[in-house]
């Protein structure tokens, strides 16, 4: 038994039970693949595979209790050479963060400037994907770090931190009917503004799984009124788009709209109309942390100094009684 071997049977796992994925992706051949499995589970003497012919179906019940101790095994291997490189080369290495469109193009611009400044040798990377897509990086060790509103704390493997609330604006054209006739501004405090009058245009706003859609939903559920959603997307530019375009009114997070930028815009405050949201930011339990990625992570949530990183990671290593114990 080897880490190759066991680093093969987590890769043909990750792409689906595909082999010729994991070969690609491990730059090795299908054959070489097919025959390292076949000494592991010789060597352990079980099938960790279920298959139908050549073909892999299923992971069997031993295999995944393997593969569990498994992917331990090569985290561990993964943060003794996280170890060994934090000596060696304090200030340079990789660093990668998932995250979504709105984290990356809004919030995350000055913090990744700051941070290039100062460790100009760190390679800096950013995954965008949607927030089920960016939780999996990091478990698989794709990521580093993940940022999102939602999703992450569903995620057992994972570390979740909140880092700050925003709220949902409603944005129109110059000159809508929902907005007051005497603002001639780009913000509107937006205080007579109602789920009723929303409901009564187009609406163009997130997907389900994007920036808090779920408060939206769950405002006008709460209300007893059907909302005319009349398109979604995945980010807010696209969003504004469409409304500059007359589709419809949208529904986007406060911190997307940008007045000097959004000229053609008007932006009408709905803080009182739907539940605040919270960004969180994610990193793998038993993960190691280089001390620039500690940085990173206070530059983007000052609160998150690398005391309380540091503590949330050894609570999630203790018993879950002991850990609820140990909590404030």
């Amino acid at each position: 038994m080897n880490l190759q071997q066991l680093r093969y049977f987590n890769e043909i796992v990750r792409r689906g039970l595909k082999i010729s994925d994991a070969a690609a992706a491990l730059y090795t051949s299908q054959p070489n693949i097919s025959k390292q499995i076949g000494q592991l589970e010789q060597e352990l003497g079980i099938d960790i595979f279920v298959r139908n012919g050549k073909r892999i179906v299923a992971v069997t019940e031993p295999g995944q209790a393997i593969l569990d101790i498994a992917r331990r095994i090569l985290q561990d291997t993964e943060n003794l050479r996280q170890v060994g490189q934090e000596f060696h080369s304090q200030d340079s290495g990789p660093l990668t963060i998932a995250t979504t469109h709105t984290q990356a193009r809004y919030i995350l611009p000055p913090v990744v400037k700051h941070f290039i400044k100062r460790y100009p040798k760190v390679k800096l990377g950013l995954h965008q994907g949607n927030p089920t897509q960016i939780a999996e990086q990091v478990l698989n060790g794709e990521a580093d770090v993940a940022i999102a509103t939602e999703s992450l704390t569903q995620y057992g493997g994972l570390i979740t931190l909140p880092c700050y609330e925003w709220h949902h604006c409603v944005v129109v054209p110059p000159k809508h009917p929902l907005l007051d006739e005497k603002n001639t501004k780009n913000v509107c405090p937006g205080t007579r503004l109602t789920l009723a009058k929303i409901a009564q245009y187009p609406i163009v706003t997130y997907d389900f799984a994007f920036s808090g859609r779920g408060k939206i939903n769950e405002a006008f559920e709460k209300a007893g009124i059907e909302p005319n959603i009349a398109l979604t997307a995945i980010d807010a530019d696209v969003i504004k788009t469409y409304v500059e375009l007359g589709l419809g009114i949208g529904i986007l997070a406060e911190i997307a709209f940008i007045p000097e930028r959004d000229r053609h815009l008007r932006m009408i405050g709905a803080r009182h109309l739907f539940k605040p949201n919270t960004t969180r930011l994610a990193i793998r339990k038993n993960g190691y942390l280089r001390g620039y990625t500690y940085d990173f992570i206070e530059l983007f949530a000052p609160q998150l100094t690398r005391a309380v990183v540091a503590k949330a990671m050894h609570l999630s290593t203790l018993p879950e009684k002991q850990s609820s114990e140990k909590q404030p």
